[in-house]
């Protein structure tokens, strides 16, 4: 790693005292961080960037617990989530919760705050700090809800294409649940679908026909 880097890109003619480790960390390696940082600092928001921080502080595989952080998250956040009284019974919970369970067997070993989750509902602290329970619920579905409403607005883009650009808002809706929930959809058959529109009174009745 030590040895010369030879860039066959330059000409023969132009030497340098660059080696193949400094190549790989500076030209190759740092670079690729430095993109990375563009590209995240580009997608995330500075208040996206405080909420994932704050919400990082109730992570149990760090020693990141941090009280004030986690009450700033909740303040901050979730306001309508909680009142001015649970606000502060969180606050006096989480004086006790760190302590009576990161020792604990079932949830000390825990990777993640869904496993944690499951964890003190699991051993029944979930009864003694129904607080810290709501905010790691609320904290640990914010990526899916963050999913979903991304996946929703990709599907418009796919859904609303030029050539259906004169769509109702009705059929619009409707175009985007089947292909934004398809996986329930793919659970119905062809005949499913004709049973439930031919329940009503018809005077004639709906057949699927093999093409």
């Amino acid at each position: 790693m030590d040895q010369r880097y030879v860039d066959v890109t330059k000409s023969r003619n132009k030497h340098d005292n660059t080696t193949v480790i400094h190549h790989y960390k500076v030209d190759v390696f740092n670079v690729a961080i430095h993109q990375q940082v563009i590209e995240l600092n580009d997608r995330f928001s500075s208040q996206v960037t405080e909420l994932l921080d704050l919400c990082s502080s109730l992570d149990p595989t760090h020693d990141a617990f941090d009280k004030s952080k986690i009450c700033t998250l909740v303040e901050k956040f979730y306001p309508v989530d909680f009142s001015s009284q649970e606000r502060d019974r969180l606050e006096c919970e989480l004086l006790h919760f760190q302590l009576d369970t990161f020792n604990h067997p079932e949830i000390k070993n825990c990777k993640s705050l869904a496993d944690m989750t499951k964890g003190i509902i699991k051993t029944g602290k979930s009864s003694d700090y129904p607080m810290v329970e709501r905010l790691l619920r609320l904290v640990i579905t914010l990526p899916v809800s963050t999913a979903t409403a991304e996946r929703a607005f990709s599907t418009m883009k796919l859904a609303k294409t030029r050539l259906r650009s004169k769509l109702g808002d009705d059929f619009l809706r409707h175009c985007s649940i089947v292909y934004i929930s398809k996986e329930i959809v793919a659970k119905f058959s062809s005949d499913d679908i004709i049973e439930i529109f031919d329940i009503g009174a018809r005077k004639s009745s709906f057949k699927l026909i093999d093409m």
